[in-house]
């Protein structure tokens, strides 16, 4: 039995309309990949900023949040020792909704400059 062109064209049109929704999950969990690499890039910024402040004697906290955009530093936690090492944490943000889906740390390490 031969089907008609129309019949063809109207079953690749109900294959492509059940196929979007999975199109539309792989982008997004494609995106939230790209969100938390970010995140961890950030992170790793930030840390090494904070640890040149700390290192000095300056605010490790103020010079984590000058290297994020605002909406990491919301959440964002430093941790800072005297020997130099300091760990930023930041929440990893979702793509859908606002929570956040995960913690991420940056560490870094300047010797305590003297003088």
């Amino acid at each position: 039995m031969r089907r008609s062109a129309a019949a063809q064209a109207g079953q690749a049109a109900v294959e492509l309309v059940a196929v979007l929704p999975f199109v539309a999950l792989l982008a997004m969990l494609l995106w939230q990949v790209v969100v938390a690499g970010q995140a961890a890039w950030l992170a790793a910024s930030a840390a090494r900023a904070a640890a040149r402040a700390n290192a000095v004697g300056g605010d490790a906290a103020a010079a984590a949040r000058g290297v994020l955009p605002d909406r990491l530093e919301r959440e964002m936690r430093v941790r800072s020792s005297r020997d130099g090492d300091v760990t930023v944490t930041l929440s990893v943000p979702s793509v859908v909704g606002g929570a956040g889906l995960a913690s991420i740390d940056g560490r870094a390490r300047f010797e305590p400059q003297q003088g």
